[in-house]
Parts: structure tokens; C-alpha cells; sequence
């Protein structure tokens, strides 16, 4: 698996350390959508000597290598999602996790009639509640 993330990140053209290994591990084979604080506790548990600053600043590289792609929801919560193609978001209200909505499942009209505004691009943000949503762990 190594192996594999390391030539994953050579063709982002990122120079794969231990670290970012470690990181790249967890964040892009998630179906969560992890703040960075949950991934530096998650990737930790295996690589215990991992900064947060170190965390944070691969976050910000996978971002700008496209890798990854970061959100900051009404909540104030930035997360990071490794689901770089197109689509949107469903926000579970009671258990605060968040769902991956297929681009092609809504649609929305009328953008060109923004007057003066140059839309390149919007993701929808759905809340409500799951049929099976549990409450979320404070």
C-alpha cells in the first residue's frame, strides 16, 4: 500500500516523506470528510511522532496539488475530502457527518441570470437528518 500512495504522490509531483505517506494513508482512502485536528488523531495512532503543523501543511500541499479538496461548512468546520470530482454534500444535522450527494442527483438553474456576478463554479450544501443518524459525540 505504500508503495502505492508514494507513486500516487510522485505523479502530483510531491516528494513522498515518511510523513506525508502517513497522511496521504488515511486522508485519501476515507470516505469521512475529516477536519485536520481528526486527521493528525487518526494518522498518530501510527506515526506518534507526526506534528500538527506537519499535518496541516500536507493538508495544504494535497490541496494545491489537487489531491484532496477542502471545504469549510456553516458551521465554521473546514474538512477535507479526497472525493476530487464533481459533486455535493448532505450534512447530517443530528450526527454532524457529511455524505457525498452524486453531482448529477440535483440541479441547478438559472446561474447565468446573476447579474454581475462570473459563477465558475458551486457545490450544493444539503442538511436534514439520515433515516439512521445517531447524535453526534461532543
Amino acid at each position: 500500500m505504500e508503495a502505492r500512495i508514494a507513486e500516487l504522490l510522485r505523479a502530483a509531483n510531491v516528494q513522498p516523506s515518511a510523513q506525508r505517506v502517513a497522511v496521504a494513508a488515511y486522508v485519501l482512502d476515507t470516505d469521512d470528510h475529516p477536519t485536520a485536528d481528526q486527521v493528525w488523531s487518526q494518522v498518530r495512532k501510527n506515526f506518534p511522532m507526526i506534528s500538527r503543523a506537519t499535518v496541516y501543511n500536507t493538508l495544504n500541499l494535497f490541496v494545491k496539488k489537487r489531491l484532496l479538496r477542502q471545504f469549510v461548512f456553516g458551521d465554521g468546520r473546514t474538512v477535507f475530502d479526497p472525493n476530487v470530482g464533481r459533486h455535493h454534500h448532505f450534512v447530517d444535522e443530528r450526527s454532524g457527518r457529511i455524505h457525498d450527494i452524486p453531482w448529477e442527483a440535483l440541479s441547478v438553474s438559472k446561474l447565468d441570470a446573476l447579474s454581475g456576478f462570473d459563477v465558475r463554479d458551486y457545490h450544493v450544501v444539503v442538511s436534514g437528518r439520515t433515516r439512521n443518524s445517531r447524535r453526534r459525540k461532543a
